[in-house]
């Protein structure tokens, strides 16, 4: 599939509307979704299909039933991992072909035990105003992918 030749992972996601607003970004952009499980939902779920609309067929969508296997399906995968804790802001990366963007739960971010996995290479975060708690997944997601994808030249797009 062209396009980005960027990996987005979605850690155990319980709403299933960002799920499916994922779907729609990785169809648009050609990234590969990871579904890392336990899901909150089930791919019937009917806010999941509204928002994942009918770009399902045109995304490339792989579930995985833990974090380790996720990441044994992108062996040579970059990893970086997207947290309010952390310093380094995520437009300062120069982004490659074949990285992954990692994302945690809704309600409670990445667990501390994947942000330390080894095969993370750095935790990033999306700058906000102070006193704000964090951004919904998809609109995070689709900043950080939109931002690799520009710099790799937005190759596939039209």
């Amino acid at each position: 599939m062209p396009g980005a030749d960027l990996h987005v992972i979605y850690d155990n996601p319980v709403i299933p509307g960002n799920t499916g607003n994922a779907i729609r970004l990785c169809a648009n952009t050609g990234a590969t979704l990871h579904l890392v499980e336990p899901l909150g939902f089930d791919f019937s779920d009917k806010h999941l299909k509204r928002a994942g609309l009918d770009y399902h067929d045109l995304a490339d969508v792989r579930v995985h039933p833990d974090l380790d296997a996720c990441l044994a399906d992108i062996p040579d995968a970059r990893v970086f991992a997207f947290t309010g804790h952390a310093s380094t802001w995520f437009d300062t990366v120069e982004y490659r072909p074949g990285d992954a963007l990692l994302f945690g739960t809704e309600p409670t971010g990445l667990p501390e035990e994947h942000m330390a996995h080894p095969r993370v290479t750095a935790r990033l975060r999306i700058p906000m105003l102070p006193a704000r708690r964090s951004m919904n997944l998809s609109n995070s997601a689709a900043v950080a992918v939109f931002e690799a994808w520009r710099q790799l030249g937005f190759p596939g797009a039209v």
